[in-house]
């Protein structure tokens, strides 16, 4: 082979390059058709390549979501009863796992095409590396609060609308997303909490919550009457229309729980439907007062400190 085509089109010459070669004999020539025809010939070609591969990869895992999806609206992940967000979830996580796949493949697509236009990755790569190091350095909370909302994601510990205590704030989870929860207290303050400040997750209304009140009645009263009392009360709220499908079991009366201060605690526990306790708990404290004091159940008042 003349060394002259292989100063221009390489060992291994394309068509188009040979071609010029063979009619002018001029090696720009010859590298500039190489250039226009064979290089973006090539580029097509992984272009294409990229792309029906992550049509594969974004079918595999979205198979591979609605297994998980249909398993878990089964409840056979965990033989457990069925979980109304776990297919809400697991699409997210399908989301996320469709979006990582999509730019590994993009950042593999564009290295190659760079080095078909004859940019050297070496370089480049290095480069990148030591970007990527002190990126890493200074974005460490972000990349911790992106890994802690995916595995909140993945153990569901809590989804819209549940009341939960994160710790740095308490109220009714609005919107979660991978970087950070937003949470509405009672008073109305929304509250921003970065995934990775959570240290730990109190649900209060995940899959089934509990009422529990504390009654307290006057040292000298009839215990085992007041305990009576306030048991009927709760087995009436149990079959009111109005409440009878929240309350999940039947309502149960554990006994004394505290005994100081010249009164006596009694408490009372019912398990419900989640998020629907706070309501019934306000109308069985008044229901409860009235009854006791229907019966004659003295409740303690406290004592009034007289003011200067």
């Amino acid at each position: 082979m003349d060394p002259r085509l292989i100063d221009a089109c390489g060992d291994r010459p394309g068509w188009a390059c040979e071609r010029i070669w063979d009619a002018t004999h001029n090696q720009t020539l010859a590298k500039l058709a190489d250039f226009v025809v064979h290089t973006p010939l090539k580029i097509l070609l992984i272009v294409i390549g990229a792309v029906i591969v992550n049509r594969f990869a974004q079918r595999f895992i979205r198979r591979f979501v609605n297994t998980l999806a249909g398993r878990a609206t089964s409840g056979l992940l965990s033989g457990v009863p069925v979980n109304p967000r776990a297919a809400a979830r697991t699409q997210t996580i399908g989301i996320v796992l469709r979006s990582l796949a999509t730019a590994t493949i993009s950042t593999f697509t564009g290295m190659l095409i760079l080095g078909e236009v004859g940019i050297n990755l070496g370089p480049l790569i290095a480069g990148a590396g030591i970007a990527g190091v002190a990126l890493g350095f200074g974005a460490q909370s972000l990349v911790k609060d992106f890994l802690s909302g995916i595995f909140m994601l993945i153990e569901d510990q809590y989804g819209v609308g549940d009341v939960v205590d994160l710790g740095l704030a308490t109220g009714t989870v609005e919107a979660v997303n991978l970087r950070s929860t937003r949470l509405r207290s009672a008073d109305g303050t929304v509250w921003h909490v970065p995934n990775g400040g959570i240290v730990r997750v109190g649900n209060k209304s995940q899959d089934w919550s509990r009422a529990l009140i504390d009654v307290t009645v006057s040292y000298d009263a009839d215990i085992r009457r007041a305990s009576e009392v306030i048991k009927q009360v709760a087995d009436e709220m149990a079959k009111d229309d109005e409440w009878k499908h929240d309350i999940l079991e039947p309502p149960d009366v554990w006994g004394v729980e505290h005994v100081r201060d010249g009164a006596v605690v009694i408490r009372l526990v019912l398990k419900m439907r989640p998020g629907a306790q706070f309501k019934l708990m306000r109308e069985l404290r008044l229901r409860i007062k009235e009854a006791l004091e229907q019966n004659g159940i003295a409740v303690p008042v406290p004592p009034i400190t007289p003011t200067a």
